[in-house]
């Protein structure tokens, strides 16, 4: 996990009553909370890994870190909490990847393949990343989840949109916006669906879908 993901992560994520007004030990105090809030997403994702997303509750995670429910609560009021900063950590590792694979999209003539590497990229990190799966499986469960998910979405067709926007600026705005929330939305659900498939099983699916992507600048008719 990027280092600067996890920081940015834990900064939001450390309560902020327990900073120090004294110059001196401010510093200290803010790590060890840090450290102690990374800890417990740790065991977050490993209790979830062992028992599954329905069945984790805080009381799990009191147990496996040793910390006390009322400081426990400090730093995360109950599991949608635990699990919406979970979201939003792997979310951010996933713009991460969409973005990489962005930077090669510089005429229409490469809008297939950049659309096939981000299929690849974003499969490879829902098997990399197991707690991510776990993740998206409880956003189904969550409205409030759901709803931090379909703006996950947002984001995604927005910059897909921009990287459009750049390479074609003659084509219409809002052609160039279907355009790219179709694409992302298929491309979601592509992924999604073939990592509940086995290997060999996964690989001829992706392979057929990432041949329906569009190859070329007719694909992106207005």
């Amino acid at each position: 996990m990027p280092d600067q993901i996890a920081q940015h992560d834990e900064d939001a994520r450390a309560p902020k009553h327990r900073s120090s007004s004294g110059g001196g030990e401010s510093g200290p105090k803010q790590k060890r909370s840090r450290e102690r809030a990374e800890r417990i997403l740790t065991c977050a994702v490993e209790i979830m890994a062992e028992k599954g997303v329905d069945a984790f509750r805080m009381s799990d995670l009191a147990e496996r870190t040793g910390i006390a429910f009322g400081s426990l609560y400090q730093y995360f009021p109950n599991r949608t909490a635990v699990l919406e900063t979970l979201a939003r950590r792997y979310n951010l590792i996933g713009h991460a990847c969409v973005d990489k694979e962005l930077q090669n999209l510089r005429s229409a003539e490469d809008i297939h393949a950049v659309l096939c590497a981000i299929t690849d990229s974003y499969t490879r990190f829902f098997l990399d990343e197991p707690a991510v799966q776990l993740i998206w499986q409880a956003t189904q469960a969550s409205r409030q989840l759901q709803a931090m998910d379909a703006e996950d979405g947002a984001h995604l067709t927005d910059m897909l949109y921009s990287a459009l926007r750049a390479i074609a600026p003659e084509e219409p705005p809002q052609a160039l916006a279907d355009f790219a929330q179709v694409v992302m939305v298929l491309m979601a659900a592509a992924v999604r669906h073939a990592i509940t498939l086995p290997a060999n099983d996964r690989d001829r699916f992706l392979n057929l879908f990432k041949r329906t992507l569009p190859t070329g600048p007719a694909g992106l008719g207005s």
